[in-house]
């Protein structure tokens, strides 16, 4: 199946390590020209060569905080200014803490709506003018598996990217008409960094994971590259049609039914 990603420009978030690596590199495997932000310069760099190395294809790597209003805008201009056109937003940042409800102030708060919603927003926003201008566009948000079936402790994650759910159910009501699709992609449990932090405290993670993976119907936990090859097709023109939707890549573990 040609993907026709040929010379799109992709902006993918967080992209030095996990996810955001692994969609980075996929999309570049497609032949996009992908332009990848972190927080961390040196590792985001690192991962540039690699993809680079591996793919054949260009990579430019500029440091971001997307909690950061100015960082973002200064981002997105550098990004846009790059090739002269962003044609797919893969929006993503790392989770929030882990906790019970009553044990996060209002400033955990805060930061959660800063980093993993009011981010989401502007970069969307941000990246419009770009997309309107050649007709198309392809906004993508990494959310997380906990909107379908509640995570225990996950009350931060949990509230935002519910926020996101909505907001691209709009988004993609509205951008339509301008062949904007907007859907998001909620990850089950994936073998990234982040995994650590839903094991019990001295945990040994080869059990823990084997107990995880008992509840999953495919007996196993997933790959950050088969999230990935759906982010890649949602991207691609075969997509055109798909929009406003929340995906899950879970090995079935959300049994329910909507």
């Amino acid at each position: 199946m040609d993907l026709q990603l040929n010379n799109k420009v992709a902006v993918v978030l967080a992209a030095s390590k996990g996810l955001g690596k692994a969609i980075a590199m996929s999309l570049s495997a497609e032949g996009a020209k992908v332009i990848i932000g972190s927080r961390n310069g040196k590792d985001l760099q690192i991962t540039a060569d690699e993809i680079n190395l591996q793919t054949g294809n260009p990579v430019t790597a500029i440091t971001v905080d997307v909690a950061d209003v100015g960082q973002l805008a200064d981002f997105i201009k550098k990004a846009g200014e790059t090739y002269g056109q962003i044609d797919i937003l893969l929006n993503n940042a790392g989770g929030p803490p882990f906790d019970k409800f009553e044990n996060f102030d209002d400033g955990q708060w805060q930061t959660a709506f800063e980093l993993n919603l009011l981010s989401f927003a502007r970069a969307g926003r941000l990246v419009l003018p770009y997309m309107k201008k050649t007709g198309s566009g392809r906004i993508i948000n990494i959310i997380s598996g906990s909107v379908k079936a509640v995570l225990v402790n996950s009350i931060l994650s949990t509230a935002m990217r519910m926020g996101v759910v909505g907001m691209a159910k709009l988004m993609a009501d509205e951008l339509g008409p301008y062949n904007i699709t907007v859907n998001n992609v909620a990850p089950g449990i994936i073998l990234t960094e982040r995994i650590k932090h839903i094991l019990p405290e001295g945990a040994d993670a080869e059990i823990a994971f084997k107990e995880i993976s008992k509840s999953i119907p495919l007996g196993r936990i997933g790959k950050p590259e088969e999230l990935a090859a759906l982010v890649v097709f949602i991207a691609s023109s075969q997509a055109s049609y798909i929009s406003g939707t929340t995906i899950q890549v879970d090995g079935g573990a959300n049994r329910a039914i909507w």
